[in-house]
């Protein structure tokens, strides 16, 4: 299409030609053919480029029409600017040709049209938005299923559970289809010898069943089983007392017990039920022989919200345990649980340790310690008689308690306990939580004990 106003911008173009045609010394006519078609390559692109800028100052006119902007100004000022960059680009194109530079392949003039037009185009067209990324929230993570918590009893029988298999699962096995005969009678004495009962509770609970199996005519072998049941009650009722907190500030706790029965722990769980009750309280950590002990008893204070007496390792317990109930009369706490060396039972030291240190408790407040408990494992079975003797015929214990009968099959030697000493069972442990520590209730006891569902 021809344009008048484009003619007056080739000018420069067409000198810069005749003065590369004039510096070569050759006529028109034996011009060679590669350096023609550059030069018309190198016009054609001029052209466009021509026509491009000639695009923009139209579209410029039109954007100061829109404006309301004086329009021939703009126009003049845009179309005399052109000359002269375009004399700059023949000048510069000139002092190239001059200076020998390599001409430009065919190929790479194309390319850079083409990438001309391509940037005209992009200038013209408008940019397309942005697509907006809709941000999805990640799906809420499925509800944890919270597992049904066991009732007392349930729990109870979950920490019973080797127990029973070890002693009513092979009273039953005896029992099951058989007939009632002096036979029956001798295997379950072996099975009552068997199961830490001691032999004396052994005899005593066979010579029960026999006589009211004969007073009460029974024949049905299976029957025995409840018999059994009935009996152990008679047994464990008398001496299941729970610990009872009495008015008379500071109630003062002695707790004594081998290493290893779970006595600190004991303790702890102790502390924790008394100021659940609403009772401050106060340990003493008198201990002072086994290591870290001391800072397991402090773990426990802080965990349970108590005070804790305590001196460095090697101090006299005495000392420790007169410091621990003078804070307590002070300061008029509710109560005090001193904790113990735990050695072998049979060592005499220890015995005499632990009556000076009762001793000086009683000094300190008279009639202390209200309570001499014993703290016995489940594991040690007919062995834990032998232990409650020693402790109760030095100290004159007050209560009895019997830790990790979930963890073994001799939870029947707290029968034998209960029976051979009559000292109150306070507290039971089937577990390691807090409330795994259970006031002993006989009945609980032998029902979870002999309970046959599930």
């Amino acid at each position: 299409m021809y344009d008048p106003t484009l003619w007056p911008h080739i000018g420069p173009y067409l000198q810069a030609f005749n003065e590369v045609m004039e510096n070569t010394g050759l006529p028109n006519a034996t011009v060679s053919i590669p350096l023609t078609a550059v030069l018309v390559l190198l016009f054609s692109w001029i052209l466009l480029r021509l026509v491009h800028r000639r695009r923009k100052i139209e579209a410029t006119i039109e954007r100061r029409k829109a404006a309301g902007e004086p329009v021939e100004e703009a126009a003049a000022e845009a179309i005399e600017e052109e000359p002269v960059e375009e004399e700059v680009e023949a000048e510069e194109i000139v002092e190239e040709l001059e200076e020998g530079e390599e001409a430009l392949s065919d190929e790479q003039i194309e390319a850079e049209l083409a990438a001309e037009a391509l940037e005209a185009e992009a200038e013209d067209v408008e940019p397309e938005p942005e697509p907006v990324v809709e941000v999805v929230p990640p799906p809420p993570p499925p509800p944890v299923e919270e597992k049904p918590k066991l009732s007392l009893f349930a729990r109870l029988k979950q920490g019973l559970a080797k127990t029973a298999g070890g002693l009513v699962g092979r009273i039953d096995s005896v029992l099951r289809g058989r007939k009632i005969d002096q036979d029956l009678f001798d295997e379950l004495e072996e099975v009552l010898f068997t199961a830490d009962l001691g032999p004396t509770t052994a005899d005593k609970l066979l010579t029960a069943v026999q006589d009211r199996v004969r007073e009460e005519k029974i024949e049905d072998a299976m029957l025995i089983h409840d018999l059994l049941k009935e009996e152990m009650g008679k047994i464990l009722e008398p001496i299941a007392k729970p610990l009872e907190v009495v008015d008379g500030k500071p109630y003062v706790i002695m707790v004594v017990g081998v290493n290893g029965v779970g006595k600190t722990t004991t303790i702890g769980k102790i502390a924790s039920k008394l100021t659940h009750d609403g009772k401050s309280v106060i340990m003493g950590a008198a201990d002072t022989f086994r290591a870290a002990a001391d800072e397991q008893l402090t773990i426990w204070a802080e965990r349970v919200d108590a005070e804790i007496i305590r001196q460095k390792s090697g101090a006299d317990p005495s000392a420790v345990a007169y410091d621990a109930v003078q804070a307590a009369v002070n300061r008029a706490v509710d109560v005090v649980i001193v904790d113990t060396a735990g050695r072998l039972h049979t060592k005499h030291n220890l015995m005499e340790e632990l009556k000076k240190i009762k001793r000086v408790m009683d000094k300190v407040h008279p009639g202390s310690p209200h309570e001499v408990l014993l703290v016995l494992d489940a594991n040690t079975g007919q062995n834990g008689i032998a232990q409650a003797k020693s402790f109760n015929e030095a100290l004159g214990l007050t209560g009895i308690i019997l830790t990790k009968l979930d963890g073994t099959a001799k939870g029947g030697c707290i029968v034998g306990i209960s029976d051979e000493l009559q000292v109150p069972i306070r507290f039971i442990g089937i577990g390691e939580q807090i409330d795994d520590l259970r006031p002993f209730v006989a009945q609980d006891f032998v029902n979870a004990l002999f309970d046959r569902e599930g």
